[in-house]
């Protein structure tokens, strides 16, 4: 008796999935706080400008009644966001579309779409964490010499929030300020023991919050844990990782955009069939725009290490 097996026949065949899958992509926040844009702008330009009015001092001297006043000069400063082109583009080819068992063009768009996210939230990231506040945690004086034990705290938490509070920042959700936190670090932070430690609030006012390992509001911050907070390897005390937690309060950072050729957000561009047989499809991205803090005084930086980091 003759069997027929895998080996007689060629339509035992390797199957494959037609849904398209994706890298992991965790939510994109950073470009959310650019809350202050131009609403009164001049003209189109290459940058924008804003001006700010320095406040007069305090004018406590009594008036001496037979004498004027000594007029004082008023004085400004001015944050400048420069406009930059920023774009990025796949191409397919015909070949490419006529045999993949996958909807190439619209997994391309796909990808170029979340692109387009990733790279202007990573420029505003860039603008937040370049700011001149900055607190080193534990006993590290700069960032070359943060070590292994020199892990976030309550403290650099609590210090930042009374900092910005005394700078007069403006918080930026209610009565809170925002910050961003890598999983590493917040893991340290729920970590911490102690009577003013985040677990003890978590346990009395909403202990779900601790068994669901959220951090939420904690001393006057409303917190987003996020791996898109940088994390800079080696750039510590003897090959430690540097992490980058930043908190931030109202006009922060500012942004600015061509309305006429992209907008708030990068524009998807198809690009034309140029090729002489049209066979290859362009698909991408453009936008015209820039980042820029707006108010030092409404933004902190902490830079720490983190006990389940490299070091």
């Amino acid at each position: 008796m003759a069997l027929t097996g895998t080996a007689d026949l060629s339509t035992s065949t390797a199957a494959y999935d037609a849904l398209a899958n994706f890298a992991l992509r965790p939510m994109l926040h950073f470009d959310q706080v650019a809350r202050k844009r131009p609403t009164r702008q001049t003209h189109r330009g290459a940058s924008v400008t804003f001006d700010f009015y320095d406040d007069l001092a305090a004018a406590t001297t009594p008036l001496t009644e037979t004498a004027d006043v000594t007029p004082v000069a008023m004085s400004d400063s001015t944050v400048t966001v420069t406009l930059v082109e920023y774009g990025n583009a796949v191409q397919t080819t015909a070949k490419l579309r006529g045999t993949s068992f996958l909807e190439v063009d619209a997994d391309a768009a796909n990808v170029i779409g979340y692109n387009a996210g990733l790279s202007i939230d990573t420029l505003a990231r860039t603008q937040l964490e370049g700011g001149t506040n900055v607190r080193y945690a534990g006993s590290a004086t700069s960032r070359a010499t943060v070590a292994a034990t020199d892990t976030l705290s309550v403290a650099d938490i609590r210090y930042v929030a009374a900092k910005l509070r005394s700078n007069s920042a403006m918080p930026l959700i209610g009565s809170l300020f925002v910050g961003f936190m890598h999983p590493d670090v917040a893991y340290d932070v729920r970590a911490e023991t102690g009577n003013d430690a985040w677990v003890n609030p978590a346990n009395y006012s909403d202990a779900a919050r601790r068994w669901n390992g959220i951090v939420g509001a904690f001393e006057g911050v409303m917190w987003i844990e996020t791996p898109r907070a940088s994390l800079l390897t080696d750039a510590g005390s003897t090959t430690t990782d540097v992490y980058l937690t930043t908190v931030v309060g109202r006009e922060a950072l500012a942004k600015a955009f061509s309305s006429v050729v992209s907008g708030p957000t990068p524009r998807i561009v198809i690009g034309p069939q140029t090729d002489a047989l049209r066979r290859f499809n362009t698909v991408g991205w453009y936008w015209l725009g820039g980042h820029a803090r707006f108010r030092e005084a409404a933004l902190y930086r902490i830079e720490s290490a983190s006990s389940i980091g490299a070091n």
